[in-house]
């Protein structure tokens, strides 16, 4: 994919990626927390994190395309370098999305008959479950934040004048 309406494709496709991997790692978290939840989001959860990891490499090849088309510097490599780290992160959301789908499923089914053994005997998995979708779900937001930031700089490096030109009304 090179170009959509005569303009980049990365330039258009990022904008899923920024809004997806946050919310993805948001409804993570939330579910990993709160079992009442997972249960309320249900498949959603991991389509929804299936739907981002099939983003980013989407993503990541249309600006492959894109940065063989530009005027190559330091800025676009390091912006490059970073977005291709994002889909390990992509993955790990939508494997711990997966779980938490499913292990929501399975406890759904004990119901209030299930005997306080069963319960507290799954309080360490769901902790566990919460720690790690909250490290991933950070490293994630972070990472797109990274390779935003990174992207923003390659593209208006000098790109702008810091006065306004005069030409437009500024009040």
């Amino acid at each position: 994919m090179s170009l959509v309406n005569g303009l980049p494709a990365h330039i258009l496709l990022v904008h899923f990626v920024v809004v997806l991997v946050p919310l993805t790692a948001l409804a993570l978290v939330a579910c990993a927390i709160w079992p009442r939840a997972a249960r309320r989001m249900g498949v959603v959860l991991p389509v929804l994190a299936l739907v981002t990891l099939v983003s980013v490499p989407l993503t990541t090849q249309a600006g492959e395309w894109l940065e063989g088309h530009v005027a190559g510097n330091a800025l676009v490599h390091r912006h490059a370098e970073l977005g291709d780290g994002l889909l390990p992160w992509a993955g790990g959301l939508f494997l711990l999305s997966a779980a938490v789908w499913w292990a929501t499923g399975r406890t759904a089914g004990s119901g209030s008959g299930a005997s306080g053994t069963t319960r507290r005997s799954g309080v360490p998995v769901r902790v566990a479950a919460a720690v790690l979708s909250l490290a991933v779900a950070a490293g994630a937001v972070v990472d797109v934040y990274r390779i935003g930031d990174s992207g923003a700089k390659a593209a208006w490096q000098d790109g702008f004048a810091k006065t306004a030109s005069g030409g437009g009304d500024d009040h």
